[in-house]
């Protein structure tokens, strides 16, 4: 199949600026990203095909070639990127692994990896259970976040202390190389990860013994966290450098907490309203009554309940749901009434409804039993 036109997929006229390009991708990365559209192949693929776009036309010279050679030259490698009908690089996890943060990280930085340079820690995900009754007016709550942390041993370095890490003399710091290929179209260079560093830029000749020369050391922080009023499930709260460490020196990522609302025995939510399903009798339902009601606050309001009410009649409670997330003020709690049939009766009590039911003009079948109904039709019965 056919690559599309890489300005095409960005929307943009081919004489588009530099400024433009990485408008048009942040615009598109932020809509078509995998943590927006958990589950949704189609948006991957279109983020995959974004993705591709700008790291060819977001690089001067890659663009340049681009725009004189098309997908021609991406096809034998000439660009780069890791895509293209030649799959993706293979050096341990090659281009591939650059591709796989930049997508599935948690979205802290949609901007290309550069080797040798500071990088910015993944995001952390943490999902929190709470109650019906602390969505409705919030919490503070401490939680337990396993990550990665800047090693305070070697400063993030890797190298023992005092030393230091050396720079490597295969790129000369750039942690990339040149490699040159000579096709039926031309001789290409194409730029790939140092082979001798791993695309770090350093060799780190005496390790730090805390991290092993990795830099970062795995650490569980108690975090307190403030749930704001009125989340529902859903609802992201977003901790701002909290996240992994960041490598080479890199800021560190986010911690997200998605918060999932816990079912009620009584209330149901709709929205910042609260739906309630409220049982009463049939003399209640026929007279009226004044009744108390529960609420999310814990505490009972007195209703009255109006005479001749039907089952299935909703009535409202004003300001007794759930406070607004993003704004002053609270939904409604509305009261469906359900009327209670009594699954047993007395003689008494069902000689007054019997009572009730003549005087009503309705008809009430035969009380005989189903044994004496059936001795009557076998004429057990004189």
């Amino acid at each position: 199949m056919p690559k599309k036109d890489y300005y095409e997929v960005l929307g943009l006229e081919r004489s588009a600026s530099q400024e433009e390009i990485k408008k048009a991708y942040r615009k598109l990365a932020r809509r078509y990203h995998p943590d927006m559209n958990p589950g949704d192949k189609e948006s991957e693929n279109r983020f995959k095909e974004v993705k591709e776009a700008y790291d060819v036309l977001v690089d001067p010279e890659k663009r340049a070639r681009y725009d004189q050679f098309g997908h021609a030259e991406q096809d034998f490698g000439g660009f780069g990127s890791g895509f293209g009908g030649g799959g993706f690089q293979q050096q341990g996890f090659g281009g591939f692994e650059d591709i796989f943060e930049s997508f599935f990280t948690g979205g802290g930085g949609f901007s290309r990896r550069r080797s040798g340079g500071p990088q910015r820690g993944a995001d952390l995900r943490y999902d929190l259970e709470i109650t019906l009754e602390e969505a409705a007016f919030g919490l503070e709550t401490k939680l337990r976040i396993p990550r990665t942390e800047s090693c305070g041993t070697c400063d993030g370095s890797g190298a023992r202390p005092g030393t230091r890490p050396e720079t490597c003399a295969t790129c000369g710091g750039s942690g990339q190389q040149q490699v040159v290929r000579n096709t039926s179209f031309g001789r290409f260079i194409n730029v790939q990860s140092c082979e001798n560093c791993r695309g770090e830029g350093k060799i780190i000749k005496e390790p730090c013994r805390e991290c092993s020369g990795k830099g970062m050391v795995h650490r569980e922080r108690n975090l307190d966290v403030k749930i704001p009023a009125g989340v529902d499930t859903g609802s992201k709260l977003r901790v701002a450098g909290e996240g992994e460490a960041g490598r080479r020196k890199g800021p560190p990522g986010d911690l997200y907490v998605i918060i999932h609302v816990k079912r009620h025995k009584l209330f149901k939510r709709e929205g910042d309203d609260l739906i309630l399903e409220f049982p009463i009798s049939f003399a209640q339902a026929s007279v009226g009554a004044e009744v108390m009601v529960p609420t999310i606050d814990g505490k009972k309001v007195k209703f009255k309940i109006p005479e001749g009410t039907q089952p299935g009649t909703s009535f409202r409670l004003r300001g007794k749901g759930i406070p607004h997330l993003r704004g002053l003020g609270r939904g409604d709690q509305h009261i469906v009434v359900r009327v209670r049939v009594p699954e047993r009766l007395s003689a008494k009590q069902r000689q007054a409804l019997k009572d009730f039911a003549a005087t009503m003009g309705e008809q009430l079948p035969d009380e005989k039993g189903f044994m004496d109904k059936v001795k009557d039709a076998f004429g057990g019965g004189k």
